[in-house]
């Protein structure tokens, strides 16, 4: 048997040209823009992207001029497709995202190509978000449907995995790392950072909230609670309520109360993209320092962690 693995993550603009584009297609999502009439929503989308997208090129420029989250995705699947074959399993990754190349309808053909038994779907996101997962299966449910050969494919949709185990130890593992850089490794503050989402969307459902904090407890339980914590939330757009605390506000706090050491830790991202290389290591960095937090650190994203490819292999194996 024959297995197609899709790991699909949002994606990121490449080049400065990019950020345009890119921006029009995130802010389409109806899940983002949550506005039925779809020639309203792609004119608020297009309004948006115009408005917006020298300011963000502005930030992709200070971080090489474009996301590596397609390059390192692809990393991602090369290994974990090596780590599967090492398992005896016949098996072939693919990378799709949904605001950027490669689109889900430019995977699909090479997938159909590949003459797959079954198919998993496999995103890059460990807690489930209709802003996220949700959005991102709704765009494949809608093209297998169209495939004459992938919508006979057994196909398995692996919703979240925010308590895999393995999952939770590569994250333990690199935290240990970095909090022993510090002079004083108990005092550190441990501070995870997530993608925020609007408050609206927990209170109508969406388990993101509760199963990001299932992670970090998970995590916490692993480390031994020997350090404080706190969970902080990032990358607010527009004028709803999201959910808080914010992270800089959190490391604002932090310089208040004369915590010198703040250890970062981007809990909802598995690659270095945006949000990472510029929010955390440039903008919040600035932070620290105005609020006078001395030692300002960033646990690094998984990426091609080992531990971390060998949690998305076993990811995999439980649910075939």
């Amino acid at each position: 048997m024959k297995i197609g693995v899709l790991l699909f993550n949002l994606g990121g603009p490449e080049r400065l040209e990019d950020v345009k584009p890119f921006l029009y297609n995130l802010f389409s999502d109806p899940e983002i823009i949550r506005v039925k009439f779809t020639p309203l929503r792609k004119a608020i989308a297009f309004t948006i992207a115009t408005l917006r997208h020298k300011k963000s090129q502005g930030y992709y420029r200070q971080i090489g001029g474009g996301s590596p989250l397609r390059k390192l995705t692809e990393e991602q699947a090369k290994a974990v497709q090596d780590e599967l074959r090492n398992r005896g399993h016949d098996v072939e990754t693919f990378v799709g995202m949904c605001t950027w190349h490669p689109f889900f309808a430019e995977t699909l053909p090479k997938i159909e190509a590949g003459k797959i038994d079954r198919l998993v779907i496999l995103p890059l996101f460990p807690q489930f978000s209709v802003t996220t997962t949700g959005s991102g299966f709704a765009l494949l449910r809608g093209l297998i449907e169209r495939s004459p050969r992938l919508k006979n494919t057994t196909t398995k949709w692996i919703r979240s995995w925010q308590d895999h185990p393995t999952y939770i130890d590569s994250f333990v593992d690199l935290i240990k790392k970095e909090v022993e850089k510090f002079s004083n490794p108990t005092a550190v503050q441990l501070l995870f950072s997530a993608h925020s989402i609007p408050e609206s969307y927990v209170r109508e459902g969406d388990p993101y909230l509760d199963q990001t904090k299932e992670s970090v407890e998970g995590i916490m339980d692993r480390l031994g609670r020997g350090n404080p914590y706190q969970l902080s939330f990032q990358s607010k757009i527009g004028p709803v309520k999201w959910l808080q605390p914010f992270t800089n506000d959190m490391i604002k706090d932090f310089g208040k109360r004369g915590i010198s050491d703040v250890l970062v830790i981007p809990i909802s991202f598995v690659s270095e993209h945006i949000e990472t290389l510029y929010e955390l290591d440039i903008l919040y960095k600035h932070v620290a320092e105005d609020a006078g937090v001395k030692n300002f650190r960033r646990v690094p994203a998984l990426n091609s962690d080992p531990t971390f490819i060998r949690a998305l292999a076993e990811i995999v194996e439980s649910s075939l």
